[in-house]
């Protein structure tokens, strides 16, 4: 099972299954190529469920579609060797094969050139447990959240994320309505998810609204609050709300009814009127009895925290494990936990992400954006796991060009790297595609950056599935990125 929090809501549904049959598996946590081929080595025997991914888009061979020349010879016995109509139709065949055949290489090229995401792995579980007649709400939760990582690490495209709600919304429907039996009732008050348009704020339910509005990405990068004119204009936003200091700096939980009533609707009209105008945005919510509520966003940035947790140190495998546990009902300690690391992590995106724009360390390095972290910067051995890096390289790209005036540095990836191992004198580096609103998320990286590394003979390790995700030697760092600049100009 891959390290994150998509992968591990599918581990859950297919666990799930397995239980319905009483099938015994063995659970093994794998970060990278290389620990899942000695999982595979290890294991091979016990294996029967492979899933195959068709690299070659199911693009047939010539010879899968047309007759080898034997066969055309054998066809054409009663014809003369030498007329001109056989003639004819062999130099066609010979035209029409180059050009099928570099048709095909580059409908190939196109495909491996870039990484995209298609859907959720946790909801491709749930399919299979909906066309079994096994599909729970536990499963139809894990399906949502693993969807709404995907949207949350900006993996997949807006109209992607809708569709794929409007599908879920509909499961939602079935598994939640609710029925005059003893048995469904009960299952209600003990577990029930709802459809809702929500705030577009991380953990604002859990946290202050203030904290909340100052550590998302989206409004931070919006209102720029890295600058003292930022400030000013968050005062101003909550003035307009008509929102105290007093009570906006308490936790949510805490605020008077009569402003919690309709905060949505104040906040989605003063947002407006700031240029914020999705700050709405369409999501799921799960209540576990009568007092817990939690919206899909705020399980995915716990687990997440949970499984990347660097304050304890010891084996990753104990990262993983609570990480899965947290996403079990019964587990809600471990939930609340992963919550207060989000918000933690999510502080010291923020702070990295205003330190490296105030001092300008985002420079433009002609077909792309660089931004290196510095050892010694605070907080950055969190940035040395992969899915907290990308989380900043989002949030920095987003804050960069709502901050910047050129408006070609506005259209530009960033490639952002930062210290993965000092003793071994190792960076981690990310590419990520430019923020704009017509993205399709394609991402170019991967091809770009083994190319860089095989022209340099950089020494690099391209061990993460994501493939714009690799290891590289600090030494060899000047020489890969000159490589990749003159790859991509």
């Amino acid at each position: 099972v891959a390290s994150d929090v998509d992968a591990l809501c599918a581990c859950k549904i297919l666990q799930a299954l397995f239980q319905c049959d009483h099938v015994q598996y063995t659970l093994v946590p794998v970060s990278g190529w290389q620990e899942l081929e000695t999982a595979f080595l290890e294991h091979k025997d016990q294996i029967k469920l492979l899933v195959k991914q068709d690299d070659d888009l199911d693009v047939p061979a010539y010879d899968d579609i047309f007759r080898d020349e034997e066969d055309e010879e054998e066809d054409s016995e009663n014809e003369s060797d030498g007329s001109e109509p056989s003639e004819k139709r062999r130099r066609f065949e010979e035209v029409f094969k180059c050009v099928f055949f570099s048709f095909r290489q580059e409908i190939l090229f196109d495909y491996e050139q870039y990484e995209y995401h298609g859907t959720s792995s946790a909801m491709v579980m749930f399919d299979l447990a909906w066309i079994m007649s096994k599909d729970l709400n536990d499963m139809l939760w894990w399906a949502i959240v693993g969807l709404t990582d995907q949207w949350i690490q900006d993996k997949i495209t807006q109209m992607k994320y809708v569709t794929d709600i409007g599908i879920l919304q509909r499961h939602v429907s079935r598994h939640n309505h609710r029925n005059e039996d003893e048995e469904n009732s009960l299952s209600i008050d003990c577990m029930r998810i709802a459809f809702e348009y929500d705030l577009r704020l991380a953990l604002y339910q859990h946290w202050s609204l203030y904290e909340s509005l100052c550590n998302t990405s989206y409004t931070s990068a919006s209102l720029k609050l890295w600058s003292v004119q930022g400030q000013k204009r968050l005062q101003e936003f909550l003035a307009d709300m008509g929102l105290p200091l007093k009570q906006v700096k308490q936790k949510f939980n805490s605020m008077d009814i009569s402003l919690k009533e309709n905060l949505r609707e104040m906040i989605e009209e003063s947002a407006n009127k700031f240029g914020m105008k999705d700050l709405r945005v369409q999501t799921f919510s799960i209540h576990f009895g009568y007092k817990n509520k939690f919206l899909a966003s705020d399980i995915v940035y716990a687990t997440a925290s949970l499984m990347e947790n660097i304050e304890k140190e010891g084996p990753e495998t104990d990262n993983f494990i609570k990480a899965l546990d947290s996403l079990s009902r019964g587990n809600l300690d471990k939930l609340h936990q992963g919550l207060d690391l989000a918000k933690k992590q999510l502080r010291a995106i923020q702070q990295t992400v205003a330190s490296c724009i105030c001092t300008n360390l985002v420079i433009s390095q002609g077909p792309f954006l660089y931004c290196s972290l510095m050892e010694g910067t605070p907080d950055v051995k969190l940035f040395s796991k992969p899915v907290s890096l990308c989380l900043l390289s989002k949030y920095l790209l987003k804050s960069f060009v709502c901050s910047t005036k050129n408006k070609r540095c506005k259209l530009l990836p960033l490639v952002m790297a930062a210290p993965m191992d000092v003793e071994q004198g190792t960076v981690i580096m990310m590419g990520i595609p430019p923020e704009t609103e017509s993205s399709d998320k394609k991402n170019f990286f991967g091809r770009a950056f083994e190319k860089a590394a095989e022209s340099t003979n950089s020494r690099t390790l391209h061990n993460h599935f994501d493939m714009s995700i690799i290891e590289l030697k600090t030494e060899d760092r000047s020489k890969f990125l000159d490589a990749l600049i003159s790859l991509l100009s």
